[in-house]
């Protein structure tokens, strides 16, 4: 067998090092593309067509479906309108014909659903029918009483609903005057509610539908209202543009479906800076006893190898002794001595924020510390040296001239905890993570941070959004846009802290 040279085996070695990376690089770019490819299609308009099955001779069924519909959802909707079972291998193989229908308007509504039809003409209560053009002025009208109906169940319903709920409390009697008084208060706003939302009702607008049959949409219930197939270039790029707003500044809507996800974008960059501000001093200070102050023995080899194990540790084991621990243990304590009168409704006794922050700590803890301790060994000894000899003690060196010289590489360790402690899914369901929450933790009551909330995560949005939604063409488009955000997200915090470990290390390492 022949002998490779020196330089032989150096060029094999340079080659198959080129080649390994090259592969992973192309690998890893075909990944983000696929997602950018992906998420793009949530937020440019598809063109809708009409699809009309001709099963037999006397059976004729026709949809508005849009071209980003999967195979599988197509089916489905044609399996809705149809008595005939497509799979019963006795009926012929059915007839489909697809035409492109310029007309057609998409209608999203303000709770997620979309429905497709063609204009037909806006209803109002004085029997009124205008036409499209005349929609600012219907949509105006319909702003006023919904502002009005706003104002009634804010500044007197939900009043009087309260001063009710005091006097049942307080025992009065049913037939006490203050009570009859408040309660004809209610009755008269109940009644001019009732009369804003039956006129509100009568504010419609008509379409027909691809099999040639009538149906109404609620003026206020209107979100977006456009012809895809009609829209120019700059049309669909300013129609990207507001989807993209709307996508990083609403809330989730129609199952996650559609809306936005700005809930589990704060979640996500709340918890993540929560956590890199626990674990980075707890971090250094870990990795500053065993470089600086522990003796080097059995007992600091044995700790340093349980460090570098508990990295390979599960996640889903720290969220299973987050739960028992912080959740159950620790914050069932704080709730027996601070809200005893709080019982048995738990305050910090449950999962939220705080406690998910502090086991994405502890999981990405063991990072830091490496980083940290292998930044401490690049410390030359003589800074050390000249340290002392100018008369410093030990922790004045340390805090003074170790520490700063090391600061890139606990930067370092914080890049690598920010970027896992972002994806992580399985702890933080345990822990505090939820698909939906309805309030931030952060809001304008005292103490404003509410770290005992439970909160919105990109990463349990995205797992929970694709588990549900495998065959929803939106749906799915929705989770890889989630997954592009959640790269951004990452991207950005991770440059952030580049930029601070570089002007750390310009200066206190190139010097």
């Amino acid at each position: 067998m022949r002998k490779f040279s020196a330089p032989e085996q150096q060029t094999i070695s340079s080659f198959a090092s080129g080649l390994s990376a090259a592969i992973l690089l192309i690998v890893l770019m075909s990944l983000v593309l696929f997602i950018v490819l992906k998420g793009s299609a949530y937020f440019w308009p598809s063109q809708v067509f009409k699809v009309t099955t001709y099963d037999t001779p006397n059976s004729e069924v026709s949809v508005f479906v849009p071209s980003s519909v999967n195979i599988d959802e197509f089916n489905q909707a044609l399996s809705d309108k149809l008595d005939a079972q497509f799979s019963n291998s006795a009926l012929p193989m059915p007839l489909i014909v697809v035409e492109k229908v310029d007309a057609v308007y998409q209608i999203s509504l303000n709770l997620g659903a979309i429905q497709y039809g063609k204009f037909q003409q806006v209803n109002t209560p004085n029997s009124e029918r205008y036409q499209l053009a005349e929609l600012n002025d219907v949509v105006a009208d319909v702003a006023i009483f919904q502002n009005q109906l706003h104002d009634i169940q804010t500044n007197y319903l939900t009043v009087l609903h309260r001063k009710i709920a005091l006097l049942n409390q307080s025992g009065v009697g049913e037939e006490a005057p203050a009570r009859l008084k408040e309660l004809e208060q209610f009755t008269y706003w109940q009644q001019k509610a009732e009369a804003l939302r039956h006129k509100l009702a009568s504010y419609n607008l008509i379409f027909i539908d691809a099999a040639g049959q009538p149906f109404d949409v609620l003026v206020k219930d209107i979100d977006h209202l456009f012809q895809p197939n009609v829209m120019s270039l700059f049309d669909k790029i300013s129609y990207s543009g507001n989807k993209i707003i709307e996508f990083v500044s609403e809330s989730p809507k129609q199952a996650s479906t559609s809306g936005g996800v700005f809930p589990a974008l704060f979640g996500t960059v709340l918890m993540v800076l929560l956590m890199a501000v626990i674990v980075a001093p707890f971090g250094a200070m870990a990795a500053i006893y065993l470089h600086e102050y522990a003796p080097n023995n059995m007992t600091t080899s044995v700790i340093r190898i349980c460090v570098s194990n508990m990295a390979g540790v599960p996640s889903v084991v720290y969220g299973v002794f987050g739960l028992g621990f912080f959740v159950y243990t620790l914050g069932g304590s704080i709730d027996s001595l601070l809200f005893s009168d709080a019982l048995p409704s738990p305050t910090f006794g449950t999962p939220g924020l705080f406690w998910a922050a502090l086991t994405m700590a502890l999981l990405t803890l063991p990072v830091v510390i490496v980083s940290t301790e292998e930044g401490l060994r690049r410390v030359p000894e003589g800074l050390r040296a000249g340290s002392y000899a100018l008369g410093a003690t030990k922790a004045e060196t340390i805090w003074k001239t170790v520490l700063p010289f090391a600061s890139p590489g606990i930067m370092t360790g914080v890049i690598l905890a920010i970027a896992r402690a972002a994806g992580e899914v399985a702890p933080l369901i345990l822990v505090g993570a939820v698909k939906f929450a309805p309030s931030l933790p952060v809001d304008s009551e005292f103490p404003f941070l509410h770290l005992e909330r439970q909160f919105m995560h990109l990463g349990v949005f995205i797992y929970d959004g694709a588990f549900h939604n495998q065959t929803n063409t939106q749906g799915s488009s929705m989770m890889f846009a989630s997954c592009m955000l959640l790269l951004i997200i990452v991207f950005i915090l991770n440059l952030f802290a580049i930029i601070v470990r570089n002007k750390l290390r310009d200066r206190y390492v190139r010097i």
